[in-house]
């Protein structure tokens, strides 16, 4: 790789570093093309940057972020797979590693902690962003729900009443 292509590959890294907030490196030997498209797609479904990085520039772009601390698990055949929503990457890799061998999960960081494989595990088992915004509003809508139905009852019984006096008339 020239050095022209070193500093666009840097500054990729360090731009999707500043803009997510969780990471997992993974190890993905004799990964085949079927599955590593498969894995690909997966992720970006989820809204997943996953990147094969050289170790180096992964080390160098880390140099300041959130991420620094994870830094040493950039050994080997690795790739990075960065998100927003802190369980995201976690889930879709730990998910796919289970069905798929050849993937293995070496660690990660979050906020600017460094995870180890069994921390990204219990990561992946925890609901995501929109699952938990999902049960808020459910939450926040279950009373409202229950307000209204409670406050039509007395109505809706007037109105049996009056419909049975009319039948009967």
């Amino acid at each position: 790789m020239d050095k022209a292509r070193k500093q666009v590959e840097l500054k990729y890294l360090q731009d999707n570093y500043a803009d997510n907030t969780s990471m997992v490196v993974v190890e993905n030997k004799g990964l085949s093309v079927k599955d590593a498209t498969q894995l690909r797609k997966e992720l970006r479904e989820s809204g997943v940057v996953f990147k094969t990085v050289k170790n180096t520039l992964a080390r160098l772009a880390a140099k300041g972020t959130q991420f620094e601390a994870a830094t040493d698990l950039f050994k080997g055949p690795t790739s990075v797979a960065l998100a927003k929503d802190p369980v995201a990457a976690a889930k879709v890799l730990h998910n796919f590693a289970k069905t798929n061998d050849k993937l293995v999960i070496l660690g990660g960081a979050l906020d600017g902690q460094k995870l180890d494989a069994k921390s990204v595990e219990t990561l992946a088992k925890l609901p995501g962003l929109n699952e938990l915004r999902g049960k808020i509003v459910g939450l926040l809508q279950a009373p409202a729900t229950k307000i209204a139905g409670v406050l039509q009852a007395p109505a809706g019984q007037l109105a049996r009443v009056v419909g049975a006096f009319a039948a009967k008339g």
